[in-house]
């Protein structure tokens, strides 16, 4: 499905149910947004793990402007202060009040710009392997120099650079670091999922070789009023457990997970235990 907002098109899907019937009782469950990462990949790769989750929610899944299914448009224009508007917007199109707000990566730096700006709207918030900052790149890298092979270390030089030429380039970036981003890294498999991904060479170039080297919303995090849930991952390349740490001290009351047994790649590493402590979170919360 299509939201024509904001002079562009933001391709959305929804899962699960809104008003619920069982047996005689019939209740309405909350509504979530869930904030893709990349920038530059789509909302696929949260299915699908995440439909676990329409036991308590319905799901929005939605594509950032530019990415996946979504419309192209001016390369200018893929900022996180527009995927922060864009989410805004297709929240009042959907015509939704407070929302569970979900992201991962790059998606939970969008999640934390936007109850940030919109803590009126955000029910309950849980960010992801993320980052509330730039710092993030510098110790990234430095990460990779210790546990990286060369040849992930070649091709990580055009992700620090933004100078991805084509998508076919970027999926090999993927491919090769696939190891890098999730402990139970199969070779026979882990790289073929990528082969059908729709990626964005333009989005995460802009952001790369842009405006993350220049994000920090560490300052304003005590805006944020929602209960939070802050999850690291204890062998995250890219958002070091730090962040997750850093991130959870900044919010007045957030909890905070860190997965002994992952990755950047939560999803895949633990995902059942990772469904169970946002269910429970959103239980007690």
């Amino acid at each position: 499905m299509l939201a024509k907002i904001r002079n562009t098109e933001i391709f959305f899907d929804i899962e699960g149910c809104s008003v619920v019937v069982n047996g005689s009782q019939t209740y309405t469950q909350p509504v979530a947004f869930l904030i893709h990462g990349g920038p530059g990949a789509d909302h696929t790769g949260y299915k699908p793990t995440f439909s676990a989750l329409t036991r308590r929610l319905q799901l929005v899944y939605f594509d950032h402007r530019g990415q996946g299914r979504s419309a192209r448009g001016a390369k200018e224009t893929y900022t996180l202060d527009n995927n922060v508007e864009d989410m805004e917007a297709l929240r009042k199109y959907l015509g939704l009040e407070k929302i569970v707000v979900l992201g991962t990566s790059y998606g939970g730096m969008v999640a934390l710009s936007y109850a940030v700006k919109y803590p009126q709207n955000v029910s309950h918030l849980i960010i992801i392997a993320s980052s509330g900052s730039y710092r993030f790149l510098e110790r990234a890298q430095q990460i990779l120099a210790v546990r990286g092979s060369e040849a992930q270390k070649q091709i990580a030089q055009r992700l620090w650079e933004g100078n991805f030429e084509n998508e076919e380039q970027l999926r090999d970036y993927f491919k090769i670091m696939a190891s890098m981003y999730s402990l139970k890294h199969d070779p026979n498999t882990s790289v073929k999922i990528w082969d059908d991904k729709i990626l964005s060479v333009d989005a995460i170039n802009i952001a790369f070789g842009g405006f993350l080297r220049t994000y920090d919303v560490l300052n304003q995090l005590n805006k944020i009023t929602a209960p939070t849930l802050v999850i690291g991952g204890r062998h995250d390349w890219i958002c070091a457990p730090e962040f997750s740490e850093e991130i959870a001290r900044g919010i007045p009351n957030a909890d905070l997970r860190i997965f002994e047994n992952s990755g950047h790649l939560i999803r895949a590493d633990e995902p059942e235990a990772l469904i169970d402590a946002i269910n429970g979170f959103l239980v007690y919360k």
